[in-house]
């Protein structure tokens, strides 16, 4: 009976070590930390962020109809009071060009701006808007697009007075959409088991199915307009420069992990940044061939769900709670 007991002992510590390698990350780490986390007057979950074209005046927007404003780069914040009587408002997105902005969230809500935020003018929506508003893309003098979470797509060059539909029919609730320079759309299903496209000049989305039994997590397009795909449990893929139909192999920044990835942003055409939960933030810079993980923010009480380069030497990501981070050029990511 002893040797039997001694047996499980040894086989349950074995087991145990096995189990705790399996947890454990093997990734290179960076050399230097080149994020800086910001200190929030808040700490509200944010949704998205802005600056104007001199980038030192910009904009967070959050749950509980938060607003934050920074005159100074980002640096420093303060907290914007808008005239909204409902303190429910979640508040998805805004977006600026030259003095003009736009905010959109949810329950429906659109504010309008023509004087770098000084004051704020909420625009009426139809009360026949497919879903609520998700997404808003500053566009010019009195010209916007906008997106909603059941993927309708609407556009206004009058500063929000009509709207004209962009697709005939709306693609069903959406868990994330992102829009390309020139116009085009992805949107990935709520529940993450296809994905969905929109170019100008389409009456209607094309539906794709995922391409593994891996539920979408997020979807995105690069500098070059190819797709970038981030799945459940820490998969990335990339499209074929010439099929959006087909895809590379799986790549796993993290391959032992049991957070998941959420947002990946490129800070130069080789250079790409994938957050995720508890912390987790990894660089490649080679096109996603090889990784590194940022150590330093493994301390960080946050998911990182938002990563937004204004420029090779400005971004930040977002994280909850009031969390950012703002990157600061380091020799070795230069």
């Amino acid at each position: 009976m002893d040797s039997i007991l001694n047996g499980l002992k040894r086989f349950v510590a074995l087991l145990t070590v096995v189990l705790l390698c399996v947890g454990c990350s093997s990734v290179p780490s960076l050399g230097d930390n080149p994020w800086e986390v910001i200190s929030l007057p808040t700490d509200v979950n944010l949704n998205d962020i802005t600056f104007t074209d001199n980038l030192q005046h910009g904009w967070l927007v959050g749950s509980k109809a938060t607003v934050l404003e920074t005159t100074d780069g980002g640096e420093t914040w303060e907290v914007k009071t808008l005239s909204l009587d409902d303190k429910r408002y979640r508040l998805s997105a805004v977006s600026f060009a030259d003095e003009e902005g736009w905010i959109v969230g949810e329950p429906s809500i659109l504010l309008h701006t023509d004087d770098e935020g000084k004051s704020w003018e909420r625009v009426q929506l139809s009360e026949k808007l497919p879903g609520e508003p998700l997404s808003i893309v500053a566009l010019g003098s009195n010209s916007a697009e906008m997106t909603t979470n059941v993927g309708a797509i609407y556009r206004t060059q009058d500063g929000g007075k009509t709207w004209q539909a962009m697709v005939q029919e709306a693609v069903g609730a959406i868990r994330n959409i992102q829009r390309s320079p020139e116009g085009k759309y992805v949107a990935v299903s709520s529940r993450g088991n296809f994905y969905s496209i929109w170019e100008p000049g389409m009456n209607s989305w094309e539906p794709h199915n995922r391409n593994s039994s891996r539920r979408i997590q997020n979807m995105g397009f690069t500098a070059e307009g190819r797709l970038w795909m981030l799945a459940r449990g820490g998969q990335v893929q990339f499209s074929d420069p010439t099929d959006l139909d087909t895809w590379s192999d799986p790549i796993y920044p993290e391959l032992s992990t049991s957070w998941g990835l959420l947002d990946l942003a490129y800070r130069t055409p080789d250079e790409i940044w994938v957050g995720g939960g508890s912390g987790n933030l990894l660089r490649s810079v080679d096109g996603g061939k090889t990784w590194k993980k940022d150590r330093q923010l493994e301390k960080v009480p946050s998911n990182f769900y938002k990563i937004v380069f204004l420029n090779p030497e400005k971004g930040f990501v977002i994280g909850q709670r009031g969390i950012i981070l703002k990157y600061k050029d380091m020799p070795e990511t230069a």
